[in-house]
């Protein structure tokens, strides 16, 4: 069965650090590229970040761009995501999700599995 979990999430001032973690299971790791989504109340589904399976590079959108980065760790079949100088406009519910063959970048209709989702929320 093939699971994403993510965990780390929780309350941030603004200006703080959090670290999000995503344990896979039940694929081959290596064969995906791992991307990290978030979803604000009323606002659409948007990529934050991803690390390519093909060479370990990693991207990132513009408005996390400096302040946060995202590594793995193929031995634990795990990824995560640094969120340093965090902003309220941070705050939604982020995912890790699966992306077979890559490709997808941070188009999240094109990434097989998902998780189910972690909170942040960063106050003012």
């Amino acid at each position: 069965e093939v699971q994403l979990v993510e965990s780390g999430g929780g309350l941030v001032q603004a200006g703080g650090s959090l670290r999000l973690s995503c344990a896979a299971s039940g694929f081959t790791f290596a064969d995906y590229d791992i991307g990290w989504f978030r979803q604000a109340p009323g606002k659409e589904r948007e990529g934050v970040s991803f690390i390519s399976a093909f060479d370990g590079s990693t991207y990132y959108a513009d408005s996390v761009k400096g302040r946060f980065t995202m590594s793995s760790d193929n031995a634990k079949n795990a990824v995560y995501l640094q969120m340093n100088s965090v902003k309220p406009e941070d705050t939604a519910v982020y995912y890790c999700a699966a992306d077979w063959g890559g490709g997808g970048q941070f188009e999240g209709r094109l990434y097989d599995y998902w998780g189910q989702g972690t909170q942040v929320t960063v106050s003012s």
